[in-house]
């Protein structure tokens, strides 16, 4: 993926609903924009540079996600949620 992409800050609900998952440490099923699909715990929300990620523990090994790199999120409290772009 590019690093010299513009970030894009994704919707506050959304935002919230990912800081519960790592508050909660959920299992969560994730749907990348490039298609790819992983299944893993939410581990922190972090801000670096004006980027924001995901901060998730997949079998052992932490993988930072930028938010708006990714396209759904779903856990069974929270039902799917489809990440858009903040207004």
């Amino acid at each position: 993926m590019l690093t010299n992409e513009v970030y894009k800050p994704i919707n506050c609900d959304d935002y919230d609903n990912l800081e519960l998952a790592c508050q909660k440490s959920w299992l969560l099923e994730l749907v990348l924009k490039n298609g790819e699909t992983l299944k893993a715990k939410a581990a922190d929300m972090v801000s670096r540079k004006n980027v924001e990620y995901l901060a998730i523990d997949l079998s052992g090994e932490v993988r930072e996600l930028r938010l708006d790199h990714i396209a759904s999120f779903s856990h069974p409290e929270l039902g799917k949620v489809t990440v858009s772009e903040s207004d």
